[in-house]
């Protein structure tokens, strides 16, 4: 599976376009991370612990992205985005979503 940020490929030719395609998580935050966090921002630096949820979050959309664009019998997704929204104070949703094309 090919995943691009860009419209199309580099010496691929979409053949067909297949649609909408996205996968999702919705991820909280732990009060113990919470506290360690607050003292970061006290003293500075990055904060680890939600640098690898996000990441994780980021990954497991994907992920489920590539799912969905298999299912609908794509073998690329072009135009790649991701998008974060605030449910609660304490959790959020990733959404990584694109166009799923066939290319040859």
């Amino acid at each position: 599976m090919i995943i691009t940020t860009s419209g199309s490929i580099a010496g691929k030719k979409v053949i067909k376009t297949v649609g909408l395609v996205k996968g999702n998580t919705i991820r909280a935050r732990h009060l113990g991370r919470d506290i360690l966090a607050f003292l970061k921002l006290l003293v500075g630096g990055e904060i680890e612990d939600y640098t690898k949820m996000m990441a994780e979050s980021r990954e497991q959309a994907v992920d489920r992205m590539i799912e969905d664009a298999q299912q609908q019998g794509a073998n690329a997704v072009i135009d790649v985005r991701f998008s974060t929204s605030y449910l609660m104070s304490s959790a959020a949703e990733i959404l990584a979503y694109g166009t799923a094309v066939v290319v040859e």
